[in-house]
């Protein structure tokens, strides 16, 4: 068959990572405005946490079923890609300031009526935190989620480009943006391409078929600092923001020095690396990250380790993710086409169990 994916962001080389492994005879076409390092799509950007409990708070129940899909498919799909490092499932601690313990406290109790599940999450003393993180010394309470966990986001993009290349019959149409999507037909400014299916997987480019769907903000920062070592994702809880901390590690391993420098995430030798960030921000704005919410970020870091203030801020990202009314990711199939959107903020999160949804609905699997 003949496929074409219009959008090589995470959804689409999900997809397209999915049907090389289905062993069919299959020739894939990638349609994206921009190149195929993907460094300015939603999926580069994001953090890459796979915190299903965590996501309960505004969440429906469907994405904390969808998120534990998610969790027990990736390690097969990184491993396909040749990524044998870029997923840990260590679990997630949570904690917070004295002053703002009973938001804690609330946010845990609230996740605990919604799923059964969630009684796993443990609570923890000063020494339990220290046992699991030793340089979050300077908090006394909080809770741990044991199954929860990351994939390396920014290297699960540079390994898939490495895995397709090794495909003959897997082609990139860089910088070629798709008009309009039908079943089996690409629409690009040159004219008409047709396929026998095709994946549309565009995010945001998908507005000419979605008329409901938006743009959510969201800003991240990049910190190296070479004494402290935090080795799983942590959530800071505060009343107007929840501060994620995600370890990034040594995480230029295995890309090209050239294209890290390209992406402005090259790292300093002996140097830990943190992916930070809070913001949710209702607008499509794409501009550089704000002054409040540098500074938010920030301070927020600080305070969880003094030894932050002495880190080096490397790198600022922000990106729009796509969303509908209900936050709720949508599949649409039809025969030769299928639309997959809205995975909000929850990519890494849905995005292998939604396309394994995707395709088994399909018509040709």
């Amino acid at each position: 068959m003949n496929i074409a994916i219009a959008g090589a962001g995470l959804v689409g080389r999900v997809v397209a990572i999915n049907l090389l492994r289905s062993g069919q005879d299959l020739t894939i076409t990638f349609f994206d405005k921009d190149s195929k390092e993907g460094v300015t799509a939603a999926g580069f950007t994001a953090a890459g946490m796979l915190a299903p409990y965590a996501e309960l708070e505004t969440a429906e129940s469907v994405i904390f079923e969808l998120g534990h899909r998610s969790i027990r498919l990736w390690p097969d799909l990184l491993r396909e890609i040749g990524l044998f490092d870029g997923y840990q499932q260590k679990g997630t601690v949570i904690t917070a300031h004295p002053q703002d313990m009973g938001e804690l406290e609330h946010f845990i109790g609230m996740l605990r009526r919604k799923v059964d599940a969630a009684e796993a999450i443990e609570s923890v003393d000063g020494a339990g935190i220290q046992a699991l993180e030793p340089d979050l010394y300077a908090h006394q309470r909080g809770f741990y989620i044991p199954d929860e966990g990351l994939v390396d986001a920014q290297r699960f993009m540079a390994f898939s480009v490495n895995y397709f290349e090794r495909f003959e019959h897997v082609c990139f149409r860089e910088y070629t943006p798709v008009e309009k999507i039908e079943a089996g037909k690409v629409h690009i400014k040159e004219g008409v391409e047709r396929f026998d299916w095709v994946f549309d997987a565009r995010g945001l480019g998908a507005k000419e078929h979605f008329d409901d769907l938006r743009g959510v903000r969201g800003e991240v920062m990049w910190v190296e600092a070479n004494d402290i070592d935090i080795t799983r994702p942590t959530r800071l809880m505060h009343p107007r923001y929840k501060l994620y901390i995600v370890p990034r590690g040594n995480g230029c391993e295995g890309i090209d020095l050239e294209y890290c420098a390209d992406c402005k995430l090259s790292q300093t030798v002996g140097y830990k690396r943190y992916l930070i960030g809070a913001t949710e921000i209702e607008s499509e704005d794409m501009s550089p990250i704000s002054v409040r919410s540098s500074m938010e970020l920030l301070s927020a870091l600080y305070t969880v380790h003094p030894n932050f203030g002495e880190a080096r801020v490397v790198n600022t990202e922000t990106n729009c993710r796509p969303a509908f009314k209900d936050n709720l990711p949508r599949i649409e199939n039809e025969k030769g086409l299928t639309r997959i959107n809205g995975l909000y903020r929850h990519g890494y999160l849905l995005a292998p169990a939604i396309v394994e949804k995707a395709l088994n609905e399909g018509i040709f699997m």
